[in-house]
């Protein structure tokens, strides 16, 4: 093995890199188990505690840096819904509406028709909805011009009555985009203090489609009210920090009163503290007896902030009596106030800033009657949007005046025509233009007349979101918002701006809820199934190669094991239920590569070669034969990874990675300890005495038989597609759109039962099947599943709590969904047509990826053929077994997402095995060119039936513990893949080689003719 000592470098590396990116889920892992330990099974005591260790460091690297505790839980290894529980969401956000808005609901004839001529194009097109409205728009009328329907006042300065259709269509899918992007940052700062660890949020590949992630979270309603919430966009007038700061001041002392009151031991500190501060007055009193009475509160004001600041900057009270300062200051222990280390009060409106763990504590406090009341009464305090320190820790507090007498803001988003983001003249940073319309305008100057040297605070969806000094007064409805702007906060606010004249309205088109507790079954099950298939492969290992060669091979599973985990951790991959199962199948998968070089070896020892010249030969003749077959599997996982959508990435991501970690093993590591064992004489056997002979030198006559086969082939054929034909499939919701509940009973119910129940509620019928044990069912319904209204969802669900009612008793709707909804998902009409035309296309691009692949790499395109058909083969017949068993076997056999994954999996393992066997084709028919095609063929088959036997039975024996051990969830995937690597094994032989011989020889034939 030539550079041994680069792959020696590059292990190691890889190795620390890996332990590096692992060691932060330690971390937190200890962390968190300490903040269990302490709160006592108080959660909200938990939640405090991580909050406060959220800037604190809980881990030195090295002492070459310090992370803190919030640090650590972004670099650790994620778990995806399905194993911790939480809320999975696609939002689409209606360009149909935006186009709409943009036309000021415009009534002209064409425009309607092209709309609801595009809504029926997007049904079964990949295009944007802008384009198929342009298109549906000159189908309609070709002479009809899109400048008349588009010049509005507010896009006046971007159309004119001049502009050709294409212009108009590309200042309509700015606008459009700009909206979208607007929705997305308004639900990313939602979600940001929503309080929700490692939330996801991203655009789709549909430009108008959002997927939120939420982990853990267990109010559904709260959280569908979240993300479907119009935005409120306001401009408010402010108080200055000094004009506020004596009221905190009150505040602050009442506060302090209240809790005395309560507790006899704080009043007792208090009067002695009281006493001494009296004593301190006393000698103090002929320097205060001359001042007026606003000079004495100013100078107690300040007296007071100097003491204060005195106090945050004192180590001693922050460290070792903390309790002190929340006692004496309970308002500024948790607020502090806006000041230089002077105490000097900053201007503006900022009043002080917290923590984001004390934001709920001030917001309790300056709520609270007593404290209202000595505040002013128009004043109004609002935390700033974004965290303004580097860390994300602190929040800034502004106060905001009520100058209407209705409590509302003096002027809103409507108003604003248009933002964009620009650069002032001879300006670095990047700036805000804005437009108003005429009343806009009128209110916007007399606000800044009233304002200057003073800020309006930009309010979105009741957070600061900026705070511009007003300059001078501005009559034109034309103002320049500045303020350090980088480009991408320029644009952000641009948008925000804009928000309130666009409306873009987002409906929840696709739901996944996940119980926490049916995360915590779904870890224990993938765990379990995960380490029990793992030592059955190691096992299996030993038994097959012996103790140094199976040694090797299990050292190497074990490091592809270690570096697939530190690599989904760098990349910052989600691990889920599927993901666990794409690692175990790579783990069984991965064994093939071991067999493939193993088997060489033992081929070149029987050759006579010595050890070390066999054990070269063996590995260099394998490479071609491992590239082929990992190669063609890698094309599924790539397809995969492309058209799947949330759990079938992930299982798509661990696959792809694990397909390269196991070449990189299987090659390069087993090679070094085999390397390191013959530099120490260690005598090395590639195969165990139990099976030394095991199907060594066979010489069965396969194509011979193929007939037989064919028959055999076309017999399953025929009744799979009758089945399919005749009885169908049992679609899940991903195909057909619905709703599907998982509802967990605390005892054994009917599934008969529960449907009457349902029934007279919906009025129909819902489908009721058992999901797991006889008190666990399936309930799915398409009820009102073309209703886009917000509360629709929440209606689906009180529905199902009345309806249930008589078997779970009388608990709370809360009660119901924690407790006894352990899963709920919704697809929409629209998703669900998506999803059948990505699962048609991933198919069909996987189909056309492998059998161009064959054909490259092996010069014929009858391999080609031959190939295709084994995998036509293949899937029809694990199509059909799914219709034909469908409600006789007793889990749930559904047409879904993960099933593609499962097809799309098969294929890549058929091929694999398929290209194995015509690789060997083609090194005999180079050996043995005189031989006939026939011969060469059969041998070819016979010497590679030991390789087929040891990787489908380790797949297989991987499989069947995933599919007793892995849970109800997958048990479905798990029996598709189980069938898949049946069928593709008998396929390679009995059908891909066959058909490839008969198209090559009648190729051979009619050149003779």
């Amino acid at each position: 093995m030539q550079n041994k000592g680069a792959i020696r470098l590059f292990t190691v590396l890889l190795a620390l890199v890996c332990l590096y990116q692992l060691s932060f889920t330690l971390v937190s892992r200890n962390v968190e188990k300490k903040a269990r330990q302490i709160s006592q099974g108080d959660q909200l005591r938990e939640v405090h505690y991580l909050d406060s260790l959220s800037s604190e460091t809980v881990y030195n690297f090295l002492g070459i840096r310090k992370y803190t505790y919030k640090e650590v839980k972004q670099r650790e290894i994620n778990l995806g819904l399905d194993l911790k529980g939480g809320m999975n969401v696609t939002l689409e956000i209606s360009v149909v509406d935006l186009i709409r808005s943009m036309a000021n609901y415009s009534k002209d004839t064409t425009f309607n028709a092209a709309l609801k001529r595009a809504e029926e194009y997007q049904k079964d097109s990949q295009d944007d909805f802008v384009t198929l409205f342009g298109r549906a728009y000159k189908e309609i009328d070709p002479n009809a011009r899109l400048a008349s329907v588009f010049l509005t006042p507010e896009l006046k300065e971007k159309i004119s009555f001049n502009s050709t259709n294409d212009q108009v269509l590309n200042v309509i899918k700015q606008e459009a985009d700009a909206a979208i992007d607007n929705t997305f940052n308004i639900l990313r700062s939602r979600i940001d203090r929503f309080g929700v660890a490692q939330p996801n949020i991203q655009k789709l590949s549909q430009s108008n489609r959002i997927l939120v992630e939420l982990p853990g979270v267990k109010d559904r309603d709260r959280v569908r009210n979240l993300l479907q919430g119009t935005a409120s966009l306001e401009f408010w007038e402010t108080y200055e920090n000094q004009e506020i700061y004596s009221y905190l001041l009150d505040a602050n002392k009442a506060i302090k009163d209240m809790q005395v009151t309560s507790s006899p031991e704080k009043e007792k500190k208090t009067a002695e503290k009281k006493e001494s501060d009296n004593n301190v007055a006393v000698k103090d009193s002929t320097s205060l007896k001359d001042l007026t009475a606003d000079e004495k509160k100013k100078s107690d004001d300040q007296s007071l902030l100097d003491e204060l600041q005195q106090s945050k900057s004192d180590s001693t009270v922050n460290t070792e009596n903390p309790v002190d300062m929340a006692n004496d200051y309970p308002l500024f222990a948790v607020l502090t106030p806006n000041a230089n280390k002077q105490g000097q009060l900053f201007p503006g409106p900022v009043v002080g800033f917290s923590h984001f763990g004390d934001t709920a504590r001030v917001n309790h406090y300056l709520n609270m009657p007593k404290i209202k009341a000595l505040l002013p009464r128009d004043v109004k305090f609002a935390w700033q949007m974004k965290p303004f320190d580097a860390k994300g820790n602190f929040y800034q507090l502004y106060a905001l005046k009520v100058t209407t007498r209705d409590g509302r803001a003096p002027l809103t988003g409507d108003v604003v025509t248009d933002a964009r983001q620009d650069f002032g003249q001879g300006k670095a940073s990047a700036e805000v233009n804005m437009n108003m319309n005429s009343e806009g305008t009128k209110v916007w100057a007399r606000m800044t007349k009233d304002n200057l040297g003073r800020s309006i605070a930009i309010v979105l969806d009741g957070y600061v979101a900026s705070a511009p000094t007003v300059q001078s007064e501005i009559t034109g409805g034309r103002s320049n918002i500045t303020g350090n702007f980088t480009v991408e906060e320029a644009k952000d606010l641009a948008n925000m701006l804009k928000s309130g004249k666009m409306p873009a309205p987002a409906t929840i088109v696709e739901e996944y809820v996940v119980g926490p507790s049916l995360g915590q079954e779904s870890i224990n099950s993938g765990l379990w199934s995960f380490v029990i298939a793992f030592v059955l492969v190691l096992i299996y290992m030993l038994f097959m190669y012996s103790y140094h060669a199976g040694l090797a091979a299990n050292v190497a599973l074990i490091a592809n094991l270690f570096f697939l985990i530190g690599v989904l951790a760098s990349f910052g991959a989600v691990l889920t239920l599927p993901g666990i199962a794409g690692i175990v199948l790579t783990m069984g998968m991965a064994v093939d590569a071991n067999v493939l070089i193993y088997e060489r070896v033992h081929d070149e020892l029987k050759a006579g070669k010595g050890l070390k010249l066999a054990i070269k030969d063996g590995y260099n003749n394998a490479y071609s034969a491992i590239i082929d077959g990992q190669v063609t599997t890698l094309l599924t996982g790539i397809v995969l990874y492309f058209f799947g959508s949330g759990p079938i990435k992930g299982f798509a991501t661990t696959l792809i990675i694990g397909i390269v970690t196991s070449l990189f093993t299987s090659i390069f590591i087993t090679r070094m300890i085999f390397d390191y064992m013959l530099n120490k004489n260690i005598e090395i056997k590639f195969i165990s005495k139990a099976t030394t002979n095991l199907l060594q030198n066979m010489k069965i006559k396969f194509l011979g038989s193929r007939k037989v086969a064919y028959f055999i082939s076309g017999t399953l054929i025929t009744v799979s597609i009758l089945s399919i034909v005749f009885k169908g499939f049992d679609f899940g919701i991903d195909f057909k759109g619905g709703r599907t509940y998982v509802v967990e009973f605390k005892q054994d119910v009917k599934v008969g039962d529960i449907s009457k129940l349902l029934t007279d509620e919906f009025g129909s019928a819902p489908e009721v099947k058992t999901f797991g044990g006889n008190n666990q069912v399936r309930i799915t319904t398409n009820f009102h599943i073309d209703d886009q209204s917000k509360t629709i969802d929440n209606k689906i669900e009180d529905m199902l709590y009345e309806g249930l009612k008589p078997v779970t008793g009388d608990i709370t709707k809360k009660d119901f969904a924690e407790n006894y909804i352990r899963s709920s998902t919704k697809v929409g009409p629209t998703i669900s047509d998506d999803i059948k035309k990505d699962a048609v296309l991933a198919v069909f691009f996987a189909l056309i990826a492998i059998f161009l692949y064959i054909v490259v790499r092996f010069r014929n395109w009858q391999y080609g053929l031959g190939g295709i058909a084994s995998l036509a083969h293949d899937a029809t017949i694990t199509l059909g077994m799914f219709s034909l068993f469908s409600g006789i076997l007793p889990f749930s056999l559904e047409i879904d997402q993960a099933f593609i994954a499962a097809i799309l999996t098969v294929l890549g393992y058929s091929i694999n095995d398929t290209v194995i066997i015509f690789d060997r084709i083609r090194e005999y028919t180079g050996l043995y060119p005189k031989r006939s095609l026939q011969i060469n063929m059969d041998n070819a088959i016979n010497s590679t039936l030991r390789r087929t036997m040891n990787t489908s039975l380790s797949t297989l024996v991987v499989l069947l513990a995933i599919f007793i051990f892995g849970g109800d969830s997958i048990r479905g995937f798990t029996f598709a893949l189980m069938i898949g690597i049946l069928i593709g094994t008998y396929s390679s032989v009995f059908v891909a080689t066959p058909v490839a011989y008969d198209t090559i020889k009648k190729g051979k034939k009619d050149s003779e003719e």
